[in-house]
């Protein structure tokens, strides 16, 4: 800050007149050094009034935000009859009235709800899809994927062959759900009973959600990277996010080859480590201050390329979800605590859900099978987001606490949710 030198307060101030009038100079001294001790203290007064204005309106710096350890923290508990307390207690009611494996809600980095065995390892069925989407963004941003070559420039191919209008999808229309490509995919739980004739669409210009999309993008990724699938995710993702329950001799690409040369790349992982890949998207990418994924890739895969309007067939519109690059879209208004939410979801009840407006993620599991049964109840998106919802509103921030006498009390009120019947399949799901 540049400070004035300030004037003595015994300067005298000249006036053009004062040759004529000299001898009145001793009798004004006095009252020139009262006027200017006047001026500085009236200068100093608006300085100070400035600064303290200035003190009062410059917002305080972001605080660097929490990652987990080797295992999550949790939040403080709050107060046993705090508003915060009774929002989750509420929660809780609801959560064990659905056939939920396991819920972990976090907030600002530390665990704020816990529900189940939230290290049990299952399948995730259609999750599978938006970590692959994560993966993409480190190869893209590199240059060894290039998401407008064709399936024909990358030599992609399936058996009994693409037709040639097929063959001219990009490496994004896979991404989005909209190759126009109708060939059976290696394994079930898509919309392809819905497809329209083979060859009637052009690529880019029809959603329709498309296992033989998703499983040709796995293709397309190990061919341009060199690298499998696993081998990728554990070295780039689950060795520096310190996944603690991944196994990657568990996984392996599966599915029905005599129907396609693409097969599906499922993955098994729990609940606290689906927790983890939620939060690094809550985080654009970066983890402890190293980018893992590319931050504007982090917003162009949760960008709408497709609202729910534009989707195919009509109960797939119904959802009333976006679609970006394998990430389902909440379509929320803006006072919704969910506006802005974005999910991966799979079948049964698998669910990362990510709210920024909160600073929240929410990871859901349904564990499959149970026992020997691989068509067990759902969790459906209805249920799971209405326990999303219970969440994201609960007072529990720091910011949402006052100090009063002493005692750290939540604001806000008691969210008026109850619990209801056991949720079975509401609204049909990616597998």
């Amino acid at each position: 800050m540049r400070v004035s030198k300030r004037p003595s307060a015994r300067t005298v101030v000249f006036h053009p007149d004062e040759d004529d009038h000299r001898t009145s100079v001793d009798s004004n001294r006095m009252q020139s050094d009262s006027d200017t001790k006047r001026r500085l203290t009236s200068w100093c007064a608006c300085g100070l009034a400035l600064l303290l204005a200035s003190a009062c309106t410059t917002a305080p710096p972001a605080a660097s935000p929490t990652f987990p350890e080797a295992s999550w923290a949790t939040a403080p508990e709050p107060a046993s009859a705090s508003a915060c307390r009774r929002s989750l207690d509420a929660t809780r009611t609801y959560v064990r009235t659905l056939d939920t494996t396991a819920l972990m809600a976090v907030q600002d980095g530390r665990v704020l709800f816990s529900e189940g065995p939230v290290q049990a390892v299952s399948i995730v069925f259609s999750v599978r899809k938006s970590v692959l989407s994560m993966m993409y963004g480190k190869y893209v941003a590199n240059g060894a994927i290039d998401l407008d070559r064709t399936l024909a420039e990358l030599g992609i191919d399936d058996i009994g062959g693409l037709l040639p209008i097929e063959r001219q999808a990009r490496l994004r229309d896979l991404l989005a759900a909209r190759s126009g490509v109708y060939h059976a995919a290696a394994n079930g739980g898509d919309d392809t009973a819905a497809a329209p004739p083979r060859g009637s669409q052009a690529p880019g210009s029809y959603f329709l959600y498309n296992n033989w999309d998703f499983n040709a993008a796995g293709t397309a990724f190990e061919r341009l990277t060199g690298q499998g699938i696993y081998q990728a995710f554990a070295q780039d993702l689950a060795a520096p996010l310190q996944l603690e329950d991944f196994d990657m001799a568990r996984h392996a690409r599966t599915g029905n080859a005599k129907r396609s040369r693409h097969l599906a790349y499922p993955f098994y992982l729990s609940t606290r480590d689906m927790a983890r890949l939620g939060y690094l998207m809550l985080r654009q990418g970066n983890w402890r201050g190293q980018q893992l994924v590319p931050a504007d890739w982090i917003g162009q895969i949760t960008r709408e390329a497709t609202p729910s309007t534009q989707m195919h067939p009509p109960h797939t519109a119904r959802r009333g979800f976006g679609y970006g690059y394998l990430w389902w879209l909440l379509e929320e208004p803006p006072d919704s605590p969910l506006h802005g939410a974005y999910m991966a979801w799979g079948v049964h009840g698998q669910y990362i859900l990510v709210v920024p407006k909160r600073e929240m993620v929410i990871a859901h599991k349904r564990q499959v099978p149970v026992g020997d049964d691989w068509n067990p109840s759902w969790v459906g998106p209805v249920a799971f987001l209405r326990a999303a919802r219970m969440l994201a509103e609960a007072p529990c921030r720091a910011s949402e606490r006052q100090v009063i006498s002493g005692r750290l009390l939540d604001s806000g009120l008691d969210a008026p949710f109850g619990p209801t019947a056991r949720s079975r399949k509401t609204v049909s799901a990616p597998d």
